[in-house]
């Protein structure tokens, strides 16, 4: 106390709002579930844990959110488009997640998609990750990138900010390349067509992340330029490890029997030498990743959503305005 005033806490003093569980699901202000459990259960990434409860809960308090936000910026953008007597119509409101290899990023990004397509006035959602950004195969073994696949290194980014440019610039369709988890690459003959949505949502390692500086294009631009409101999903190094190499043992079981998969190798481990080449794989690629790389860009986001050991979201940070 000093001067008859209390001492800001920690808490007074951070960036974001902090809601525990039981105060952010009071925000979904009686807004009914649009999603069946079945639903639900499709959109579910591999090894995670996503029930109603928690859509409800956790995920629909985010959409309504994500939907006022959407819906002020469109009246932003008519405002401005008023002023300077420029009537077309507003390019698309862009989502970035953000967070580690099997945090839960893909299921997150899903199911936000499938509930603001049920909001009126922005029907269009599109989904689109940055995997397909990743150099080929070829451009990475040449460079010896191969075993830092992920990493800022790997990505093309100048043709992923390209394409948020074109994208933010109103062009009427963009295109994105497709990545197969399958190949563990780029498939040369496919591409995502983007045309003029709604909400784009866009996920991925490395969008918070800011490319190194090129001396022959300075100042330089950052994916997260593009990025109208940014979450990330953040849990437990321990717990992300864990969930890892659960992952990699249901695909041992599934994905990597198909003899097209390039971890077709993996098929044949037993369930020991299985948990020991994913913990190797955590230790020496996906873990100086998430130190290096990924945890450091947490703080850039809009919103955190922190899981607990059993995937579901323990506490939400919401930057304060």
């Amino acid at each position: 106390m000093k001067g008859g005033k209390p001492m800001a806490t920690q808490e007074d003093i951070s960036p974001y709002l902090i809601f525990d569980r039981q105060q952010w699901k009071k925000l979904r202000a009686s807004v009914p579930m649009p999603l069946s459990g079945e639903e639900l259960e499709r959109l579910r990434g591999i090894n995670e844990n996503l029930s109603v409860e928690e859509a409800s809960e956790i995920y629909l308090p985010l959409s309504r959110l994500l939907n006022l936000v959407v819906t002020g910026n469109r009246k932003m953008s008519e405002t401005t488009g008023l002023f300077l007597g420029d009537l077309n119509p507003s390019v698309p409101f862009v989502i970035g997640i953000a967070g580690s290899v099997a945090v839960g990023k893909s299921t997150t990004a899903r199911v936000l998609q499938a509930l603001l397509r049920r909001w009126p006035g922005h029907p269009r959602v599109d989904l689109v990750t940055t995997d397909g950004f990743l150099y080929p195969n070829r451009v990475l073994e040449e460079r010896g990138l191969m075993k830092r696949k992920g990493f800022p290194e790997s990505y093309d980014t100048r043709r992923l900010i390209r394409f948020l440019a074109e994208l933010k610039s109103g062009r009427e369709e963009v295109t994105a390349p497709v990545y197969s988890h399958l190949a563990y690459d780029i498939l040369p003959d496919r591409m995502q067509r983007v045309r003029r949505p709604d909400i784009l949502i866009v996920e991925g390692l490395n969008i918070l992340q800011s490319n190194r500086m090129d001396r022959l294009s300075s100042p330089c631009l950052f994916v997260s330029d593009f990025i109208d409101f940014s979450i990330f999903v953040d849990a437990r190094e321990e717990d992300i490890a864990r969930w890892y190499v659960e992952r990699f043992q249901v695909l041992r079981r599934t994905a990597f029997r198909n003899p097209a998969s390039y971890f077709h190798r993996y098929a044949g481990l037993t369930r020991e030498e299985a948990e020991r080449t994913a913990k190797e794989i955590w230790r020496e690629i996906n873990r100086p990743n998430l130190k290096e790389n990924i945890l450091p860009t947490r703080e850039r986001a809009r919103l955190i959503l922190t899981k607990g050991s059993d995937h579901s979201v323990r506490e939400v940070r919401l930057r304060r305005m």
